[in-house]
């Protein structure tokens, strides 16, 4: 009995599976662009901690900026992979 509940639940299964997969691909799609452009917002956030504990302000604004304008760039390509997907 426990055999045919798994042979009727698998096709099951596996239709739930492959329909999530274009979903799947777009989220991935969205996470790797998010996490690239998040990672050199982190390292630019970084450096100019650096640039601070080394008392060079101008470089550390101008190091924020450019965090800012990656973080900003993230967003950007997320939405633009949103679209895409629409």
């Amino acid at each position: 009995m426990k055999f045919n509940t798994l042979m009727l639940a698998a096709p099951v299964l596996a239709l739930a599976t492959l329909g999530a997969c274009s979903e799947s691909e777009q989220e991935a799609q969205e996470d790797l662009a998010e996490q690239q452009y998040e990672s050199q917002e982190d390292v630019l956030e970084e450096q100019a901690d650096l640039a601070e504990a080394q008392g060079n302000e101008a470089a550390e604004e101008t190091l924020d900026m450019q965090a800012d304008a990656m973080g900003e760039a993230g967003d950007q390509a997320e939405d633009m992979v949103d679209e895409t997907a629409q």
